[in-house]
Formats: C-alpha cells, sequence, structure tokens
C-alpha cells in the first residue's frame, strides 16, 4: 500500500509539472517521441555497420531529404489551389443563389439565398478589413517580440532535442530502468513492454495509415479532375488521426465541390466511390498490416484523448494524448487482469461450484 501512494504522488508530480511547464515542455516531449518513432532506424543502420553518431546522423539526412522532397512537391501545388478557391469563391456564392437556393427551397421551403447573401456580405467586408487586421496582428508581434522569438526557438529546440535524445536513447532507457525499485521491476518491465508494443503499433502504424489515405484521396479525385482534389485529400489524410474524422469532412468538402463543379449525379458517386476505396483499403489492408490487434483504443476514446487533452495542456496535450491513452489502456488491462485473479472475482461459491454457470447481466430481465 505504500508503495501505491509513492506512484501515485508520482503521477500527481508529473501532471501538475505538465500542467505548470506546459509551454515549455513542448519541443522536449516532441523530441521525445520523434526520437521514439526514429530510433528503430537508427537502431537498423547500426546493424549495417554503423557506429551510434553516423547512425543518428543518417537518420536525420534520411529525414531531411523526404521532408525537403514533399515539401517541394507539395507546397507549390497546395498554393496554387489555394489560389484558386480564392478565385472561385465568388462563383461558388453566385451558383449557390442561382442554382442550388431555388433547389432547396422548393424541396424544403427554407430560403437558403438569404443566408447565402449575409455570408458573402460577411466575407467580403472582413476581406476589406483584412488589411487593418493583418496590420494590427504584425503590431502585435512587435510588441510581443519576445513570445514570437520563444515560440521560434521552442520550433527550433525540436530537431535539436530530438538528435541527442536519439544518440543517447539505449543508454537513457537503461539509466531510467535501473532507477526503478527492485521490487517492480519485473511488473514494470512487462508493462513497459505491453506499452511499447501499443506505442509502437500506434504510432508508427497510424502515421502510415495517415500518409496512405492522403495519397488515396488526393490522388483518387484528381484522377476525377475534382478542383482542389490535392488539397483537400492531404487535409483529409491528415485529419484521419482521428478515426472517421478525416473521412467524413473530406468526403463532405468533397461532394460540395463536385456538386458546384460537375452538377450531375456521376461526379457525385466518383467522389463517394474515391472515399469508399479508402476506407475499404483502412479496413482491410492498412488497419491489419499497419495496426495490427495490439492497439485496442477504441475510436471514442482516441477521439476523447485528443479533446481532454487539448483542452488541458493545449498543443502539450494534443502531443501527449494518444501515447498517454496507450499507456492508460495497457495500465486498465492489467487491473482488469488483476481483478479477474483476485478474490473478489474468484468468490469461494465458484471455487466450491467450479462448473456454474455465470448468466450474463440482463438475462433475468423481467419479460413483460
Amino acid at each position: 500500500m505504500r508503495n501505491s501512494w509513492w506512484g501515485i504522488l508520482l503521477l500527481a508530480a508529473v501532471v501538475g509539472l505538465v500542467y505548470v511547464l506546459d509551454a515549455v515542455l513542448m519541443p522536449f516531449i516532441a523530441g521525445v517521441i520523434l526520437a521514439y518513432l526514429a530510433d528503430p532506424l537508427a537502431n537498423q543502420f547500426q546493424r549495417w555497420g554503423m557506429n551510434r553518431p553516423v547512425a543518428v546522423s543518417s537518420v536525420f539526412c534520411v529525414l531531411l531529404v523526404v521532408l525537403v522532397v514533399s515539401l517541394l512537391i507539395l507546397i507549390p501545388l497546395v498554393i496554387q489551389e489555394t489560389k484558386q478557391l480564392g478565385e472561385a469563391v465568388p462563383g461558388i456564392f453566385a451558383w449557390g443563389e442561382n442554382t442550388l437556393a431555388p433547389k432547396v427551397f422548393e424541396w424544403t421551403g427554407y430560403d437558403l439565398r438569404a443566408e447565402l447573401v449575409n455570408v458573402r456580405e460577411t466575407l467580403v467586408e472582413n476581406w476589406r478589413d483584412a488589411g487593418g487586421y493583418l496590420a494590427q496582428a504584425l503590431g502585435q508581434i512587435g510588441r510581443s517580440g519576445m513570445a514570437f522569438v520563444s515560440w521560434i526557438t521552442y520550433v527550433a529546440l525540436i530537431p535539436v532535442v530530438t538528435f541527442y535524445l536519439l544518440l543517447d536513447w539505449d543508454r537513457l532507457i537503461a539509466n531510467i530502468g535501473n532507477l526503478i525499485p527492485r521490487q517492480w521491476a519485473d511488473d514494470v518491465g512487462r508493462l513497459v513492454r505491453r506499452c511499447d508494443e501499443v506505442l509502437a503499433s500506434f504510432l508508427r502504424g497510424q502515421l502510415l495509415v495517415m500518409l496512405c489515405l492522403g495519397v488515396i484521396y488526393a490522388g483518387g479525385l484528381t484522377l476525377l479532375g475534382l478542383d482542389f482534389g490535392l488539397l483537400i485529400g492531404v487535409v483529409s489524410g491528415l485529419v484521419s488521426i482521428v478515426p472517421f474524422l478525416g473521412f467524413i469532412l473530406g468526403l463532405c468538402i468533397a461532394l460540395i465541390v463536385a456538386l458546384f463543379q460537375f452538377g450531375t449525379w456521376w461526379g457525385l458517386l466518383g467522389v463517394v466511390a474515391v472515399f469508399a476505396i479508402g476506407q475499404v483499403a483502412e479496413s482491410v489492408v492498412l488497419q491489419p498490416k499497419l495496426l495490427g490487434d495490439k492497439i485496442g483504443l477504441h475510436p471514442v476514446a482516441v477521439i476523447f484523448a485528443v479533446l481532454a487533452g487539448g483542452n488541458l495542456f493545449g498543443l502539450t496535450g494534443v502531443l501527449l494524448a494518444l501515447p498517454a491513452a496507450a499507456v492508460i489502456m495497457v495500465l486498465l488491462r492489467e487491473v482488469k487482469d488483476r481483478y479477474k485473479r483476485s478474490d473478489l472475482y474468484n468468490a469461494d461459491d465458484e471455487h466450491d461450484h467450479p462448473n456454474k454457470e455465470v448468466p450474463a447481466i440482463g438475462d433475468n430481465r423481467e419479460s413483460s
């Protein structure tokens, strides 16, 4: 019992530290996550005969090349489609007022045209004032120069922290393991291995799933000829870290664009087919192959973890949300296993009658 209180106090201290040092911890937490994700690649380079510093430097070179190539390909395309979106906004409102609104009024009796006019006037007014807002924002940045510099410093620290953590990763893990009380060593080691399985499968697998879904959505919508297909597909893939959110958000936006652009059922069916292919690929291929069955994180738990983490600790909470949820899930499984081995669960009458069938909850409902 005394050891349990020490564990609770340690957990409370960690949570309090995260709350107090929210902004300061962001680059360090991001560095830990990136180092954890990149450690298997560094280990592989070491198995090929490199020493640790050379292996870590090679990992950074690989990541830098991938990042630069991706940005050189994506940024011009995204900028181009963003410009096209700005140019298409007036036409979208004209189509909504002249084509969509009469049909909606005919079907439902709701006057959509008045709502679209109000939205357009609001956008025009805010766009006219955008220069003043930009000047105010730049002035605020000038007055809050230290905050801006601090933010840039935090972002720049992420690769530095990642490099040094990755360089000493194995030694850090060993040192932390040596600090664990010996009477806890076996249980903690077993739980850490289970947490590592879940985190490795989820974090690395989920990133690959997001990347694959982004490629499927963006490629399919672009081949379909949909305007802003690349932008919609990339955003849908990124948002797919929250289950079903990327699919729902991307499908709704793509259907609206297809309705405006094509104006036929075939265009809408094409969009639905692209997202259906993405969902089938995720369910049949991506999830089983990349994530496996070690996760056990329910979609509702993932959504709650992201929202709760962001609400409590901001960006730091979002970074910690999914790893923390995975660890908590492993601990809850351990509690469940211990409960099922306890005397409270295995009552004396069960030992006396080992073949006694236990009814499921709800079997004894009265029939009406």
